[in-house]
């Protein structure tokens, strides 16, 4: 449609004089010439715009300016008669154009062509003679004052002719900035906004101001969340980080722009040339590419961050994958995040799409044209809600069917439905808004051409250009609609701060004030211990069943049954409650432990359990294992050197080393998980 649009353009260069190759509604009215040059002839009133597409004649009479000492000097009769036969044609009857002969227009080119170089003048292209009809007689030619054959109701005193849209003068711009309005090049649309009060657009604008302060404000909350405990925010919900980075982008340039009122969004306007104010498009104004640059980029990232985050729950909940197996596709989530807006902006730059919003003070795309609208908004947008829209539901039935078919403990199945609320709410919140800003979109489109047709029928008298013949429906939109288009668009970033907003939150931020900043071990052991696929085995296991340990949740085949889905269950808890519980357990299995690995002297061995819980780091399960293992190979050697019996060696070989195992998993595991009757049962056989 582009490609034909612009054919039809160089057409209508080429061919200015054939008044039937332009195709909509204005209606014309016989005017009298006010043509100093073209009074005193054979016809006194002409219709504007004439066969040169000049609006009205006071453009007309600037155009014919170069001629005059050519008129002036009487370098030929038929001089004057051609030229106001193109620049103030006679006015006659419906439908009829009167072009002069091409013998009228060789004879004054012809005798005029030595004093027209001499002047500097040439002779212009819509001018040449090859273009009129064979014939040689004066203009007006009697045929054309003559009524036509098939007669007409309509009085030579009211000419109608369809013209379409003409730029009023005011809105002309150069050529070589590549402006375009409502089809026509070299035109733009008037500044502040066409369809306004200036009343409604000062409400606009600090309604707009007031809305992103707000946005900003959460999405910068949400944003120093993550950089005070950076660890906390892993895949598969790091990606709702980066969405809230693109909508507090998003929020700034929505202040920058209120702060700038239109000084950016419109070109300023130039009294001696006749320019009106008006929209800024293109990418010659650097602030407004710039704005437009990083707001679209981020409008666009911030969806497919979103659609990127439904894809990292989709892992997890469906093939169990592991939050070290997501991460490594983190490198690729990047690449797409970030390289398709990238992309699409760089496009639209080239295409020259850029255009000012004199409501918000920024700069977008999509605001006058519609192709821009349809294919750089309207179809990204709604892909990202189609495919962020299934992978969400496919998630949520996977973890709605762990839930219902693996028996877990109460305290895990409230977890994972908590989870399963917190994944609904945060994508309803994220959906309503920017489904309402699409709403908007297609109305928006629907309706613009009715919009621009009102516009041009309420102002062509004030411009001077034609007005609309027949206009079936007229309207004028309504200003919520914008208003709450721009609401939606800064609203769809709050939803980050209801996925921090938890008491580890409260927590976390009043260490931070008050200079104790201290890692939460407890709620790091239950991270990892959520973290391993044979978590829910460890829950269920047979109290008599030895424990065999697998590696952590980073293989993608899947080798765990639901282990992934219980880690996004695991919701923030309070430090004093998880310091608590882990505190209990430790105590009970060192006094344990330290009763079971005395000598015979009853002294400590230089391997119990205490020492080496202090000197191992936090969480380190597997080297705990194998130092366990070397202490009970030394205990057992201590035995054997003071002459203790085969039966103390054997058990202490196969006792020893399942019990600690066991008890290194008590200290990351909670209460309630079937490991303390164990410990019991087999304290009773030591």
């Amino acid at each position: 449609m582009a490609v034909i649009w612009m054919l039809f353009n160089m057409l209508t260069a080429c061919m200015a004089i054939n008044m039937e190759a332009t195709g909509s509604h204005s209606m014309f009215t016989c005017e009298p010439i006010t043509l100093r040059m073209c009074q005193g002839l054979s016809y006194n009133t002409t219709f504007m715009p004439n066969l040169l597409n000049h609006y009205d004649q006071q453009s007309a009479a600037l155009a014919m300016e170069p001629f005059h000492p050519m008129v002036n000097l009487e370098c030929s009769t038929e001089i004057r008669p051609f030229l106001c036969a193109l620049y103030a044609p006679v006015c006659t009857e419906y439908g009829r154009v009167t072009l002069p002969c091409r013998r009228l227009c060789q004879r004054a080119k012809s005798d005029c062509y030595k004093l027209m170089d001499m002047f500097g003048v040439s002779w212009p292209d819509e001018m040449e003679c090859s273009r009129f009809p064979e014939c040689d007689e004066s203009y007006p030619r009697t045929i054309d004052l003559l009524p036509s054959s098939d007669g007409t109701e309509e009085s030579p005193s009211s000419v109608q002719r369809d013209y379409g849209f003409w730029c009023p003068r005011e809105l002309k711009i150069d050529p070589e900035l590549g402006y375009s309005f409502m089809g026509v090049r070299d035109c733009s649309p008037p500044c502040p906004n066409m369809y306004f009060r200036k009343d409604e657009l000062i409400f606009s604008r600090y309604f707009i101001g007031v809305v992103s302060i707000v946005c900003l404000s959460a999405t910068l909350f949400t944003f120093l969340t993550f950089l005070i405990d950076v660890g906390r925010f892993r895949y598969p919900e790091r990606p709702i980080i980066f969405y809230a980075v693109c909508y507090m982008m998003v929020s700034l340039v929505f202040f920058l722009g209120f702060l700038l009122e239109d000084r950016v969004s419109c070109n300023t306007a130039s009294t001696g040339r006749f320019r009106a104010s008006t929209v800024t498009q293109g990418s010659h104004n650097k602030a407004c590419t710039l704005l437009f640059m990083t707001l679209y980029f981020f409008t666009m990232a911030g969806s497919v961050w979103w659609v990127i985050l439904t894809i990292t729950w989709f892992l997890a909940a469906v093939p169990k994958w592991g939050s070290e197996a997501i991460e490594k596709k983190a490198l690729l989530f990047h690449a797409v995040a970030w390289g398709v807006p990238g992309t699409l902006t760089i496009t639209l730059m080239a295409m020259n799409k850029i255009e000012g919003d004199s409501m918000s003070g920024v700069c977008f795309v999509g605001l006058y044209d519609l192709m821009a609208l349809r294919w750089f908004l309207l179809v990204p947008l709604a892909l990202d809600v189609v495919v962020g829209v299934v992978l969400l539901l496919a998630g949520i039935a996977a973890l709605n069917r762990v839930r219902m078919e693996i028996p877990l403990e109460k305290e895990n199945q409230d977890k994972l439905v908590k989870f399963m609320i917190r994944i609904g709410v945060f994508s309803v919140l994220y959906l309503v808004p920017l489904l309402t800003v699409i709403g908007c979109y297609l109305y928006e489109q629907s309706y613009r051409s009715v919009w621009e047709n009102t516009w041009v029928q309420e102002r062509c008298r004030e411009y001077h250009i034609p007005c609309p013949m027949k206009v079936e429906q007229t309207s004028r939109p309504d200003i919520a609609l914008f208003l709450i288009k721009y609401l939606m668009m800064l609203v769809v970033g709050i939803p980050s701060v209801f996925w921090v907003g938890s008491k580890k939150t409260c927590f976390e931020w009043a260490s931070f004030f008050t200079g104790h900043r201290r890692k939460d071990s407890a709620v790091n052991e239950s991270r990892q211990v959520l973290q391993e696929p044979d978590f829910t085995q460890l829950l269920l296991r047979d109290p008599n069943t030895p424990v065999v340990r697998k590696s952590r949740g980073t293989s993608t085949q899947g080798t765990s049954t639901h282990a992934s889905s219980t880690h996004l269950a695991m919701l923030d808890e309070p430090p004093s409650a998880s310091t608590s519980r882990a505190s209990s357990v430790r105590s009970k299995a060192s006094s344990y432990h330290g009763s079971l690995h005395r000598s015979r002297d009853e002294r400590y061995t230089a391997c119990s359990y205490r020492g080496a819980e202090d000197r191992l780091p936090h969480g380190s399960t597997l080297l705990l294992n194998d130092l366990l293992q070397h202490c009970s190979v030394n205990r057992l050697d201590s035995h054997s050197r003071h002459g203790s019996l085969q039966r103390l060696e054997s058990q202490s070989r196969h006792s020893s080393v399942r019990d600690l195992s066991i008890t290194a998993q008590a200290i990351q595991s909670g209460p309630g998980n079937g490991i303390h009757p164990v410990m019991e049962e087999d304290g009773t056989k030591a």
